[in-house]
C-alpha cells in the first residue's frame, strides 16, 4: 500500500505539491490527471524515492521511502523524460535492470520484445520516440515490481500500439496483483484502464474517486416544458449546472437517477432523456464547483 499524509514538496519558493493525503490500495490500477504542471510528475518522483519531501511523508507498506533500498527496490519508474544508457541498446539495459531486479523475467522480457519486434541489439538512441516508450515499458514490466509507475506512459505511441501498451498493463497487473499508478494530462487516455482516477490541480488533491462512483453518481438530463419555466422548477432535484437554450433544457444532477427521473416525470414535461456523463464533463463540474475552471486537455 502507498499511503501520502500531507505531503509537500517544495522548489524554492515555489510550491509543487502540497498536503497530498492519499492512500493508493494494493492491487490497483490508480490514475492521476491534470493539466500540465499540476504536479502529477513531482509526485510520481517523490513516492519513487527520487526526491525528498519537504514535509509530511510518503510510505510503501509501511516503510518511508526516501533513502530506503527496500522500498525502492520494489518499485519500477517509467518517467516523461525517458533515461537510457547513452549508446546503449535493449540487451544491455536489460542487463543493467537484472543487476538491480534480482526478480528480472528474462522470458517476459524476450517475448515483450519479440512481439513488439525491437531489436535488442540497437543503440535505443536510434528508437523512435514511441519506440523508446515502449522499450522502457518493456523492461519496466520485465523487472515484475509490487510497484510500477508511468509518466504520461501512452505519449508518442499511435492508436493501435496505445491500446496495445494499455493491455498489457492491464494483464500484467491483474496477473500478479501488482499496482500501477499512471498519470496523464487527458482522461481520454485513462477513463477505460484504472480502477480509481484521482485530479490534481496546481499542487494540491482536489478530487479522488473510484471510477464507477464518478460515472454513476453524475449524469446528464434534456428536458423541456411547453409553458415557460427556469431554474426554480426543479428546487427538489440536485442540479451541479442548469443551461436552457429555448424551451430545452440541460441539467447536470447528482443523486439517484430513478428518484430523478420519477420527480420530473410527474412534471409532465413534452421531452425528458437522460444521457451519461463522459469523465470529461464530471471532472470540469467537480472543478467548477470548487471554483476552478481550466481545460485538463490544455
Amino acid at each position: 500500500m502507498i499511503k501520502t499524509e500531507n505531503l509537500t514538496k517544495l522548489f524554492g519558493d515555489s510550491v509543487a505539491l502540497e498536503n497530498i493525503n492519499c492512500t493508493i490500495a494494493d492491487g490497483c490500477i490508480y490514475g492521476m490527471v491534470g493539466s500540465n504542471g499540476a504536479g502529477k510528475s513531482t509526485f510520481l518522483r517523490t513516492i519513487s524515492g527520487v526526491y525528498k519531501p519537504d514535509s509530511g511523508s510518503a510510505t510503501l507498506d509501511g516503510e518511508e521511502i526516501w533513502e530506503n533500498p527496500n522500498a525502492k527496490s520494489k518499485i519500477a519508474f517509467v518517467p516523461d523524460d525517458l533515461y537510457y544508457i547513452p549508446g546503449g541498446s535493449l540487451e544491455r539495459m536489460a542487463k543493467m535492470y537484472r543487476s538491480l531486479y534480482p526478480q528480472f523475467d528474462t522470458d517476459k522480457f524476450n517475448k515483450l520484445t519479440a512481439d513488439l519486434e525491437l531489436p535488442k541489439n540497437r543503440g535505443i538512441n536510434t528508437f523512435s520516440k514511441g519506440m523508446r516508450r515502449q522499450a522502457l515499458t518493456i523492461l519496466a514490466l520485465s523487472c515484475s515490481p509490487k510497484y510500477v509507475f508511468f509518466d504520461e506512459t501512452f505519449d508518442g505511441l499511435d492508436p493501435v500500439m496505445r491500446n496495445y501498451i494499455k493491455q498489457l498493463i492491464c494483464e500484467d497487473i491483474v496477473d500478479r496483483g501488482a499496482t500501477a499508478i499512471i498519470t496523464s494530462h487527458s482522461l481520454r487516455e485513462l477513463e477505460d484502464t484504472c480502477d480509481q482516477l484521482a485530479l490534481l490541480h496546481r499542487g494540491g488533491l482536489v478530487l479522488e474517486s473510484d471510477i464507477t462512483d464518478l460515472k454513476t453518481t453524475k449524469y446528464k438530463i434534456q428536458i423541456a416544458f411547453t409553458e415557460d419555466y427556469d431554474r426554480d422548477k426543479f428546487k427538489n432535484i440536485d442540479i451541479v449546472r442548469f443551461t436552457k437554450q429555448g424551451s430545452v433544457a440541460n441539467m447536470i444532477v447528482k443523486g439517484s437517477k430513478e428518484e430523478t427521473v420519477m420527480k420530473l416525470s410527474a412534471m409532465n414535461p413534452a421531452l425528458l432523456d437522460v444521457l451519461p456523463l463522459t469523465l470529461d464533463e464530471v471532472f470540469t463540474y467537480e472543478m467548477e464547483a470548487l471554483g476552478y475552471k481550466f481545460n485538463l486537455d490544455d
